[in-house]
């Protein structure tokens, strides 16, 4: 009972929610437009679906990933696990006998991104518009990549204490350098790829872990140090998709030289 409850109360939550989009979309299109929209009665049934589908996922969110999330972080630092790992003192541990909890945040930042739907709606719509110069796969493992790299090191920040801005700026210091060396066709798409990672898949899972991790780690607060990995799943994308572009022009370049190089030899062979 209390499950339907709950259930029903997510439902309406998402209805209140979704129903100012709906109203300004269907007062724009009839005052401003000054047409009904087509196909009414199938965007009302979208839009149903829209409402279903949120509550229910709210609702997972809140029934399992965010207590998996924190459970995952707690067992993870917690002090008989990691003295068995480190075969230390517990009050001498330091920030590398946490090597399981970096392993772990690489592992669900790697696999949740890959998951995520606007990742592969927009490595689609990428694919499509620039020809197939951009590839599906490559895209969705670079940012994948980024992601968990982000996440692991945004584990070793809340573990260590160390100041958030920090990390910020370096980052956005490679991303300007990178920026001025990448292809002018992946610095766009790179800097939107920050974006659709952080999406419903992703950040759930990772804000628990940051908020489980915090909680656990002696000293650390939940308030100040818990927040923050979402900042670092949305900056490291960036790095490594102009990464990922860079690595592109290089081998084009590599394989252009080879050619080169192999057709003066096919020319001495024909003149011999």
């Amino acid at each position: 009972m209390d499950l339907i409850n709950t259930t029903l109360n997510f439902l309406v939550d998402s209805a209140m929610d979704v129903l100012p989009i709906a109203v300004f979309l269907f007062a724009f299109q009839r005052l401003v437009i000054g047409k009904n929209p087509a196909n009414a009665e199938q965007i009302v049934v979208g839009f149903i679906f829209v409402v279903a589908g949120l509550g229910l996922f709210l609702l997972g969110l809140e029934q399992t990933l965010f207590p998996l999330g924190k459970l995952m972080a707690q067992q993870l630092t917690d002090p008989a696990f990691l003295y068995e790992s480190s075969r230390q003192v517990v009050a001498d541990l330091r920030w590398q006998d946490y090597y399981w909890v970096y392993v772990f945040a690489l592992a669900i930042g790697f696999s949740t991104t890959l998951a995520e739907p606007a990742l592969i709606a927009v490595s689609m719509k990428a694919n499509t518009v620039s020809g197939g110069a951009i590839g599906v796969w490559g895209l969705r493992i670079a940012v994948a990549i980024g992601v968990g790299v982000g996440v692991s090191l945004g584990c070793y920040r809340i573990i260590t204490g160390l100041p958030l801005h920090y990390f910020i700026a370096a980052g956005y210091l490679v991303v300007i350098v990178q920026t001025i060396a990448a292809p002018k066709l992946i610095v766009p798409l790179a800097y939107d790829s920050g974006g659709v990672t952080t999406s419903t898949v992703t950040v759930p899972l990772i804000t628990a872990l940051g908020l489980g991790l915090s909680e656990a780690v002696p000293g650390r607060s939940a308030l100040l140090d818990g927040f923050g990995l979402v900042a670092f799943a949305s900056l490291f994308p960036i790095i490594s998709v102009l990464m990922y572009g860079q690595l592109a022009i290089l081998k084009e370049r590599v394989s252009l030289s080879d050619s080169e190089t192999r057709t003066p030899e096919k020319e001495k062979s024909h003149a011999l």
